[in-house]
């Protein structure tokens, strides 16, 4: 039988009304979950109960965080391990490690900007002179998942093991991290309330702010920094480009990036906010991008009342029950 548009519009209306009476839990946001309410509300978002900040901006403007992401081929083999196969493609990823860490590292020394580089345990295991490179040049490293498969599709005991394996393995290192950042940025309250129990005093993961905070976290309710980021501080929407898999389809001229990165840090100055800005070494590894970070960093350090800081420098702060003195 065929159905006419009224009788799809009508079926769509009942099926989406079924849909929402489905639904039978209050939506936590601002509002106040009604006591009344019988079957006509939306499921609850589990936010974490957020806690007082300490003071982390100072005199400051604004606090920017430089972070890198050595992802390496993990990204791409979480898609599917076949790729392992792909040469070319495994190359592109490779090229992160091989060449983009050390001129990341020189820029940042050349500069004297701290900066913190956020690894997944596979990265470390297959490129391990890169970890020993990080650690004995004086940067942050914290924790992007063992894997990079994105916790949202894990079940619990693969979110758990994810930490555990990625812990295992900077400990090889002589290495203890204290943060954690989601591959993907895709975070799941589970993996959130995993963190105090494994010793990790923040996360870099989130977007609802732009400017940290503490979350209570754990069946302790133990307070744990958040460290906001966005896509739009981020260097792969603006450079990734792969045929297969289909990672990115777009490769933006660096000239437009330093403009779009400058111009949120030149407003942020307006509000206090915390510039997490994340680069990834097998994009802006290559030359032109390379300088494109060293023109954000001028910027940033041109304009007198901007900060630089480690991920974990500015978790001290927000966690600090007092008013941070320098």
């Amino acid at each position: 039988m065929r159905r006419t548009a009224a009788s799809k519009t009508t079926a769509a209306m009942v099926e989406r009304t079924s849909e929402v009476r489905y639904m039978s839990r209050v939506a936590q946001g601002d509002g106040v979950p009604d006591a009344e309410s019988k079957g006509d509300t939306v499921p609850v978002v589990p936010w974490p109960e957020r806690a007082e900040s300490g003071d982390w901006l100072g005199e400051d403007k604004a606090v920017v965080v430089i972070s890198v992401d050595v992802d390496a081929e993990s990204p791409v083999l979480a898609r599917g391990e076949h790729y392992i196969n792909h040469l070319t493609t495994m190359s592109h990823q490779a090229y992160g490690p091989r060449v983009g860490v050390s001129r990341i590292l020189d820029l940042l020394e050349r500069l004297d900007v701290p900066s913190t580089f956020f690894i997944p345990g596979a990265s470390a295991q297959r490129w391990p002179s890169v970890v020993e490179s990080v650690r004995d040049r004086g940067q942050e490293i914290g924790l992007h998942g063992f894997t990079h498969r994105h916790p949202v599709h894990l079940s619990e005991d693969e979110q758990r093991a994810e930490l555990e394996n990625s812990l295992k393995t900077f400990a090889r290192f002589g290495v203890t991290p204290r943060g954690y950042r989601a591959p993907n940025w895709e975070m799941t309250r589970y993996t959130l309330d995993l963190l105090p129990e494994y010793g990790l005093a923040y996360d870099s993961s989130l977007m609802d702010d732009d400017r940290p905070y503490v979350v209570l976290a754990g069946a302790g309710r133990q307070r744990v920094a958040e460290l906001p980021v966005h896509w739009l501080l981020d260097d792969w929407e603006q450079y990734a480009f792969l045929p297969e898999p289909n990672i990115g389809q777009l490769i933006e001229a660096p000239s437009k990036v330093v403009d779009l990165w400058t111009s949120e840090l030149d407003a942020m100055r307006d509000h206090g906010s915390l510039c997490v800005l994340t680069v990834h070494p097998f994009l802006t590894g290559r030359p032109s991008r390379l300088r494109a970070l060293e023109s954000f960093i001028r910027f940033a350090q041109g304009c007198g009342d901007v900060r630089f800081a480690t991920a974990g420098e500015v978790a001290d702060r927000v966690l600090a029950p007092e008013r941070f003195i320098p």
